[in-house]
């Protein structure tokens, strides 16, 4: 009971130190006044009363506006092309504090008729966006990809501003297509009719990848019939070719091991105790391997001066197993796995055309691996 006192002191300083940090008198100590009009609002707005937060409220406020004025004239007298958007932040910022003063009985009686400015944001959204806008004119001029991806960048920061400002739309795209990288994707050649098949499967799932890809939106990806049909001058041509692959080499291996068991109930005798021995046999265990295996060149080659921008090479492999066995002797030496070998038929291997489908797997992978990588800062 003698703890109660202390115990209630406690609690008491504690809500005088919460109070001080709510009521944003800190905030006001450091300079940041938007923070403290903003703890002050909301600590009036659930404790109208609180007579910390109201002279907070007022000082910040009045100090807030100053701030803000002051720097937005300060922006008007510089030389930055791009001024009018500091000056729009601004503006903004006094905006959100007069709105969230009127969102506040108590803080109104304290700051009446906070100063919204709309005008001033529209005309300073306006004068940004003139300069973005002035500013993407001047990099499309300059006639290069590189120059034409920074007027694209400018001119979305137009639409930010104005969505409808003058023709940027049309600016818009006229950028994105100067800036674009077209790339005509080959048909796959392969030298053989056999596998026609599944190559045009490898084809379908490269093209389905380059119908998708969105890991850099300045490089777009046409087919050899879309390329045609659209009548595309391509930038750079991406050619694929199966350089060499074989498929459906064999290899038989025969493993054999002579496997004795000690300690095996043989007989019995004429008493009926059983009589134990060793017993033996030979395990014969054959695995069959059938490697198929290729190489794909990727070349990537500038359209206009035919000089090749890079090329590489992807190996792919692909290993079909099977084992089956056979003994001589007592099967009673075998362990039950061996005998289970013993007991599997010899089965036939996957047609051709899925061999050559399956070692072009982990070339894909690393194909698109690459493409993905080369391109993705182009």
């Amino acid at each position: 009971m003698k703890n109660i006192p202390r115990l209630r002191y406690f609690i008491y300083l504690s809500l005088i130190i919460i109070g001080g940090c709510t009521t944003g008198k800190k905030a006001l100590q450091k300079g940041d006044y938007d923070a403290s009009v903003l703890k002050a609002v909301s600590r009036l707005q659930n404790s109208p009363k609180n007579t910390e937060a109201q002279e907070v409220l007022k000082t910040a406020y009045t100090f807030a506006l100053q701030d803000h004025l002051r720097k937005i004239e300060e922006a008007k007298l510089s030389n930055d092309p791009f001024r009018w958007e500091s000056i729009l932040y601004d503006y903004q910022k006094l905006n959100q504090l007069a709105d969230e003063i009127n969102s506040c009985p108590a803080c109104l009686i304290l700051v009446p008729n906070p100063g919204k400015y709309i005008k001033e944001v529209e005309d300073s959204k306006y004068n940004a966006a003139t300069a973005r806008y002035n500013s993407g004119l001047g990099y499309l001029e300059v006639n290069t990809r590189q120059s034409a991806k920074k007027a694209y960048y400018e001119f979305e920061k137009v639409q930010n501003l104005q969505a409808n400002y003058k023709d940027v739309k049309v600016k818009l795209e006229d950028a994105y297509w100067a800036a674009v990288t077209r790339v005509v994707v080959q048909p796959i050649r392969v030298n053989s009719l056999t596998y026609k098949l599944s190559a045009d499967y490898f084809q379908q799932q490269i093209n389905q990848f380059i119908a998708e890809y969105a890991r850099n939106k300045f490089v777009v990806f046409y087919t050899g019939q879309q390329a045609t049909n659209q009548k595309i001058a391509p930038d750079q041509v991406l050619s694929l070719d199966f350089d060499d692959f074989i498929v459906g080499q064999t290899y038989v291996k025969e493993r054999v091991e002579k496997i004795k068991r000690d300690s095996v109930e043989i007989g019995q005798t004429r008493e009926g105790k059983p009589v134990y021995g060793t017993v033996r046999a030979t395990l014969s265990i054959f695995e069959k391997n059938i490697s198929s295996s290729g190489l794909l060149d990727m070349t990537i080659t500038d359209w206009q001066s035919r000089k090749i921008v890079t090329q590489q090479k992807f190996p792919g492999t692909y290993v079909w197993r099977d084992s089956w066995a056979s003994f001589k002797g007592d099967e009673r030496a075998l362990t039950k796995q061996q005998l289970a070998l013993t007991r599997r038929k010899q089965i036939l291997p996957p047609p051709p055309s899925t061999l050559f489908l399956e070692f072009t797997k982990p070339i894909y992978n690393q194909l698109v691996d690459q493409v993905s990588y080369f391109y993705s800062n182009y």
